[in-house]
């Protein structure tokens, strides 16, 4: 594939993953600006917070598929690029969510959209870290806690599976998510992190 449509697919993916879903749906339904309740992040776990599961359950599914989309896209008009490179540009739908250019670079989390990803990979490394995720979700009531812990098997499976340069990208991957929990890490240790509640 030629350099400029690589560049094409970088920037296209990037926006993409900067569509901040959880600003604008919520504000569309009435809840204001998500920034200004619980921890103020954008994302699908601070939408929660407002009360309403059904639309944190519907900016969820938006926020991963803007992870799996771009895998989509690329199957759709080609065959023969190689697999890490397809990874390589896919990833640029998670930076997108995390520093969106329309809100000056601070936008949410990632885990979400890495879910998306981890499914446009495989499939059952997703559905394992949903399940991974959900079973620290249970036990300890904290969603910092399992998306922290749940981003560390992917790299960890794919080192294990010889598979270094993957390996290597998660693990960057893995540092950028947790440098954007560092608040929730520090609030984790002094026992003052908001649990997971399913309504007000």
């Amino acid at each position: 594939m030629p350099l400029i449509l690589d560049i094409f697919f970088v920037i296209l993916f990037y926006l993409l993953g900067s569509i901040p879903f959880a600003l604008l749906i919520p504000k569309l339904f009435g809840h204001g600006d998500i920034r200004n309740i619980g921890s103020g992040n954008i994302g699908a776990t601070n939408v929660l917070r407002t009360g309403n599961k059904y639309l944190a359950f519907f900016v969820l599914c938006l926020d991963i598929l803007k992870g799996f989309l771009p895998f989509i896209i690329l199957s759709f008009f080609f065959n023969d690029i190689e697999t890490l490179k397809i990874i390589f540009l896919c990833h640029f739908s998670i930076l997108g969510h995390i520093f969106p250019i329309w809100l000056k670079f601070k936008g949410g989390k990632g885990v979400a959209t890495y879910i998306g990803f981890l499914f446009g990979i495989n499939p059952m490394l997703g559905l394992f870290f949903i399940v991974f995720w959900l079973a620290i979700a249970l036990i300890s009531k904290y969603s910092s806690l399992s998306s922290i812990a749940a981003c560390l098997i992917p790299p960890i499976y794919f080192f294990i599976n010889s598979s270094h340069y993957l390996g290597i990208l998660l693990f960057y991957l893995l540092l950028i998510i947790m440098i954007k929990h560092q608040e929730n890490i520090k609030r984790l240790l002094n026992r003052t992190e908001n649990k997971i509640k399913l309504s007000k």
